[in-house]
């Protein structure tokens, strides 16, 4: 009997994604999708007024409040997973069993408090990267996400970075990369520009590696993070995430 079963297309991507990373010497990490403050908000120097923590971005939860972790909540970003990480990572650093660089990768599913539209969804998956060590620089950032990307989309790919902000890194950066489809020549999919804004990076905060146990004056990194969904809808030419989480086997079979 012909088997009919079909992987979802983000299960695919995420899989692929998983095989680039590792097969350039990063570790895949997961963490709980309930979370609390501490690692979601705070050990990311996300301030406590951060419009990110408000009602209409963060899925709060009606459980007891922990006295040093803070409310309970829907992780809003897969960086949970990094602050876990880190903070275990440690630990078995100064008992001799680890050593540096840390690198890591960590996909899973995030949640957001917003209108679900054609590139939004208040459920959607995504995937972010951490390489911390001794002299770790943007540049290194830059060459594994051009191989990254390189081999996600089976061309030879170039990114840019252009500033940006966010609490968790220093300098921010949002990252763009070749379009794939014009190769920088211009077209629909990329809006005639010639590049696809993919990502947000940039270098992590020192007050992000100190809160976790790191000494920020020995050792840097780089940590970047984008949505999975996202990249299916450019690899697969979708214009609707909704295509991807209505049930219909019509979208699932074609993969």
């Amino acid at each position: 009997m012909e088997n009919t079963a079909h992987a979802h297309p983000v299960t695919i991507l995420s899989d692929k994604i998983s095989k680039i990373f590792t097969k350039i010497g990063f570790d895949i990490a997961s963490g709980p999708e309930l979370e609390r403050e501490w690692y979601n908000f705070d050990a990311l120097n996300v301030p406590k007024d951060h419009p990110s923590r408000d009602m209409q971005d963060t899925f709060f939860l009606k459980l007891k409040e922990d006295e040093r972790l803070g409310k309970a909540v829907l992780r809003t970003h897969t960086s949970s997973v990094q602050t876990r990480y880190m903070q275990n990572f440690v630990e078995k650093y100064l008992k001799g069993e680890k050593n540096f660089p840390i690198a890591i990768v960590c996909p899973g599913k995030v949640y957001r408090n917003e209108a679900t539209d054609a590139t939004h969804e208040a459920q959607f998956h995504q995937v972010e990267g951490l390489l911390v060590g001794e002299g770790i620089s943007l540049a290194h950032l830059k060459g594994v996400l051009e191989k990254f990307f390189s081999e996600l989309f089976e061309k030879d790919i170039d990114v840019v970075f252009r500033s940006s902000f966010f609490p968790f890194v220093e300098p921010g950066l949002e990252v763009a990369m070749k379009c794939f489809k014009c190769e920088g020549k211009g077209c629909s999919l990329c809006k005639n520009t010639g590049y696809i804004e993919i990502m947000g990076a940039g270098q992590v905060h020192p007050k992000v590696l100190e809160n976790c146990g790191i000494d920020s004056r020995k050792y840097s990194g780089f940590a970047f993070g984008g949505g999975i969904d996202r990249i299916a809808m450019l690899k697969y030419e979708l214009d609707d995430i909704r295509f991807l989480y209505n049930g219909d086997l019509r979208v699932v079979i074609q993969f």
